[in-house]
């Protein structure tokens, strides 16, 4: 692949199985997304998200984003991989203040295949919490009157059920996409998700374009902010603070080792996103 690049592609067997594996999950998880939980009606749902704006309508809008519009379609995916996430990062900030997690962290193989299982349950767990409040937000009207069609702790069960088991679902999707296909498989997923929002995006545009709301140089506009932004925020990641080390330097026989300065980058950005996306969830 070093020098055929993209071309070689089709000369490599596995590479072909693996990508095409990787599609393959990614249609399946895109597919799930467009089947609704039962007993809500969809389209008092997606009306909700269409008048919404700020307030609660922005924080269901970024869960929505996330999920790549299967809470506005109300489907089987609708809580996403967010619980797997964040039952990710709990783990991880235990494993600093838990001795236990700790030593489990340090031996190696079978030490991250535990943590591995207990991220499973943390997320099942984390997946039954929000799919209850789902439930119970539905049944108040909070997305519009007669949203449920038949409220009661049937319903409430049904829907934390089907909620936690396409949780689970798209995480086992993550899983097999890592081991089998190309990249992150979770990454993958989160990138579908709002990547599948784009030629939406591009159709909406054109038709403002179109109707005189969205004039030329207005769109050059937000298309040179939304350069810059991208831009900052590779600078940002790719940023670096280098904090200067000194080795002694070391007398062995009659020859003179180290010595020598180097440096130790520290990262200007050392959480990533974990920070955002664990305040969203």
């Amino acid at each position: 692949m070093a020098s055929g690049g993209i071309g070689n592609i089709g000369k490599v067997p596995e590479l072909q199985k693996r990508i095409l594996f990787t599609l393959g999950m990614l249609a399946v998880y895109r597919v799930g997304c467009a089947v609704p939980v039962p007993g809500v009606d969809a389209t008092a749902i997606a009306a909700f998200f269409a008048r919404a704006s700020g307030g609660l309508g922005s924080v269901f809008g970024l869960m929505n984003l996330f999920t790549g519009g299967a809470l506005e379609q109300f489907s089987v995916f609708a809580l996403g991989i967010m619980p797997y996430i964040s039952a990710s990062i709990i783990l991880q900030l235990l494993t600093v203040v838990v001795p236990a997690l700790d030593r489990l962290k340090k031996e190696g193989e079978a030490g991250r295949k535990v943590i591995t299982n207990y991220t499973r349950y943390g997320t099942v767990v984390l997946a039954i919490i929000q799919g209850m409040i789902l439930s119970f937000t539905l049944e108040q009207g909070t997305f519009g009157p007669d949203t449920v069609m038949d409220p009661g702790w049937q319903f409430r069960a049904m829907t934390i059920l089907t909620l936690t088991s396409g949780t689970a679902f798209i995480m086992w999707l993550g899983e097999q996409i890592t081991e089998r296909g190309i990249g992150n498989g979770i990454s993958l997923i989160i990138f579908a998700g709002i990547v599948v929002g784009v030629p939406s995006a591009i159709t909406t545009t054109y038709r403002l374009m179109e109707q005189g709301e969205l004039r030329v140089p207005t769109l050059l506009i937000l298309t040179a902010l939304m350069v810059a932004v991208v831009a900052a925020i590779v600078f940002f990641e790719g940023a670096q603070r280098r904090i200067p080390i000194q080795y002694a330097k070391k007398i062995v026989g009659r020859k003179v080792y180290g010595g020598r300065s180097t440096y130790f980058p520290l990262r200007v950005n050392t959480a990533g996103v974990i920070p955002p996306i664990f305040a969203s969830s």
